[in-house]
């Protein structure tokens, strides 16, 4: 009888050892990794690690985070560097990451937080793609028909929904074209406010584009307009060009020339790497001098940047490119300069053959990435009974990604 009792009692040992073993495989771990790291181990083996550093850095308690401002209240200076982690762990019914600092601090982590910032490959990517800025999808001339967006002016107008997609397109394939606006000069106005905010340049807030006597700007003669960007003598360019056709001419020309200026420059890059580098890394001067057609200030802008102009990340940011604003001055040896019109010359070659021609009719809204497409228009003639009249504005392109967000993420609290 002894026996039988000692052999069941092993036996259920044994089933709360299984028991607890499972149990355990089944929770997250916390540890400690040479002092400079935490790792966190999901059931499933998936591993997330973080420097402790880091971790002390980025507390979340009222003493070093001030949440209704979603701002760091620690002074750097006199800060983490050199504080360590005692002790971690993780509460399983808080579903928190505990830190306990030697310098009896205590930090605590939500999991969800900490997954939306782990450290891995993909999660970093997935940040740069889904909150920072969703990747340019590049097109050449025989994509144009798959890559263009037709949105209602209504719609983006009234409809959330219909306002990300717009965005949306700009941002991946920067350009789109609206329909059905009404005849009203204040309808790019209604646009850029309907993101945001609009940009006040020296040609004002809302602009004409017609053919005018005593023009002070090019784009308001009815010659051909070559391919360029708008203002690339500033060094803030307008992000987003939004041009309402309020009257279109019924003459053959005054169609609307593009060509992404990003799919050119990654040509460039594959093709011809050696004016590819001249075009990424030769300062150019670009300027613009008048006067603001409703104060009449005189301005004198300048900015020097090279035609090709990368980001942070080594991503296509900004291509600079007006031959009617390029100054005469150069500020690089003769030798290079020599060398830089040959790469120019290329690089022009490459947009003239990838550009695509439409013409837009009244009502008709075309709406471009100023920082990526080249974009002009072929001539036209002008008669009192045959008139061209575009209005336009601008609207920065932290104004427009900052409205992605906000769409895209509506309940996001940091």
């Amino acid at each position: 009888m002894l026996s039988c009792r000692h052999m069941i009692g092993q036996l259920l040992a044994r089933q709360i050892q299984r028991y607890a073993s499972s149990s355990s495989s089944r929770r997250i771990t916390a540890r400690l990794q040479e002092q400079r790291y935490v790792e966190v181990t999901r059931p499933d083996g998936q591993q997330h690690k973080y420097p402790s550093i880091w971790l002390r850095d980025n507390c979340q308690c009222s003493e070093c985070f001030h949440a209704a401002t979603r701002a760091r209240k620690s002074h750097w200076e006199r800060g983490p560097l050199h504080v360590r982690a005692e002790r971690v762990r993780f509460d399983e019914k808080r579903q928190q990451l505990i830190v306990n600092w030697e310098d009896a601090h205590n930090s605590s982590y939500d999991l969800d937080w900490l997954q939306q910032r782990d450290f891995s490959v993909e999660a970093r990517q997935r940040y740069l793609n889904e909150v920072y800025k969703p990747p340019a999808q590049l097109w050449g001339k025989s994509q144009f028909g798959d890559v263009t967006h037709h949105f209602e002016y209504h719609d983006v107008l009234k409809q959330d929904a219909v306002l990300l997609d717009w965005l949306q397109a700009l941002a991946v394939q920067g350009f789109a074209l609206l329909h059905g606006a009404p005849h009203d000069e204040q309808v790019v106005r209604h646009l850029a406010e309907r993101i945001g905010y609009i940009k006040r340049t020296t040609y004002g807030d809302v602009f004409d584009v017609k053919s005018k006597p005593n023009a002070g700007n090019y784009a308001y003669l009815m010659t051909p307009l070559p391919l360029h960007t708008d203002m690339p003598y500033y060094e803030y360019k307008a992000g987003i060009n939004i041009l309402h056709t309020l009257a279109q001419s019924e003459s053959p020309g005054g169609a609307n020339l593009m060509t992404d200026g990003f799919y050119v420059a990654n040509t460039m890059r594959r093709d011809y790497p050696d004016y590819y580098e001249l075009l990424r890394s030769v300062p150019v001067n670009w300027f613009d001098i008048g006067h603001d057609g409703d104060a009449g200030k005189p301005f004198h802008s300048l900015w020097r940047a090279p035609v090709i102009s990368l980001d942070a990340d080594g991503q296509f940011a900004r291509i600079n490119q007006n031959t009617t604003k390029r100054d005469s001055r150069f500020t690089v040896p003769l030798e290079q300069a020599l060398a830089w019109y040959e790469a120019y010359d290329k690089f022009l070659q490459v947009a003239q053959a990838e550009a695509v021609e439409f013409k837009t009719r009244p009502g008709d809204v075309f709406v471009f990435n100023n920082l990526r497409m080249l974009h002009g228009r072929t001539a036209y003639e002008d008669s009192p009974q045959n008139k061209r009249h575009l209005v336009g504005a601008y609207v920065d392109w932290d104004i427009i990604y900052s409205k992605l967000r906000t769409l895209k993420f509506p309940d996001a609290k940091d």
